[in-house]
């Protein structure tokens, strides 16, 4: 069975009975705004209504806040995966976002200026991945996989070592590499290239010398 489509002049009904219930006067469809609520001398508020969240909703928020900061995004409930993605990019632009089920309407979120959390540890991350990262062997925008990231350059220069060497104690390994990280990236194998034979002692898997081979030209830079 199909799902019913929403009409977006069904959403007014609950949005308009939402905000009397909070004191406002509301009217519709007031210079090209599909809703204007007005509460003694309060700045207006002014919501737009869409079935569902585009980038045409979106600018027409944008525009209406050069008329007042109280704007709301008012759209059909969406689906439960998009509720908090909808909600930070609404915060985002200062915008308010309300959903409407039947007639049920919910404020996600209210009108505010924006102050983003900031995460140290995650810049922490960002820049120590970036310094520890040799060269630029990725292509921005592509989904191309695997991915070079400075671990997996790491495990690359333990494996050269590796397939240079012959199987190698751990510690021989991370003084020829001076690659710290040595033991790890031999102990949790994430990519499969290197088979332990006996205590601390590691050599290559079969895996791990076809990386060698598709990886060459990275190894050359590294």
């Amino acid at each position: 069975m199909n799902a019913i489509r929403v009409k977006e002049t069904e959403l007014y009904p609950p949005v308009k009975r939402f905000l009397e219930q909070q004191g406002y006067e509301v009217k519709a469809e007031v210079e090209t705004c599909d809703v204007v609520a007005v509460r003694g001398l309060e700045a207006p508020v002014i919501v737009e209504l869409k079935t569902g969240f585009t980038l045409a909703l979106l600018l027409q928020g944008i525009d209406r806040q050069a008329i007042t900061d109280a704007v709301y995004l008012a759209i059909a409930e969406p689906k439960r995966a998009l509720r908090n993605d909808l909600v930070k990019l609404c915060r985002r632009l200062g915008l308010g976002l309300m959903t409407v089920r039947g007639m049920n309407v919910e404020a996600l979120a209210d009108p505010s200026p924006y102050e983003p959390r900031r995460a140290p540890k995650r810049k922490t991350l960002l820049l120590k991945e970036f310094s520890l990262r040799a060269g630029d062997d990725n292509t921005g925008g592509s989904s191309k996989r695997p991915l070079m990231t400075a671990y997996r350059q790491d495990a690359l220069r333990v494996a050269r070592h590796i397939g240079a060497a012959g199987a190698s104690k751990v510690a021989d390994i991370r003084d020829a590499t001076k690659v710290e990280r040595s033991g790890a990236i031999l102990r949790d194998d994430v990519y499969g290239w290197f088979s332990k034979q006996s205590r601390g002692i590691y050599g290559m898997s079969p895996s791990g010398e076809a990386a060698l081979r598709q990886f060459a030209a990275v190894l050359r830079r590294l």
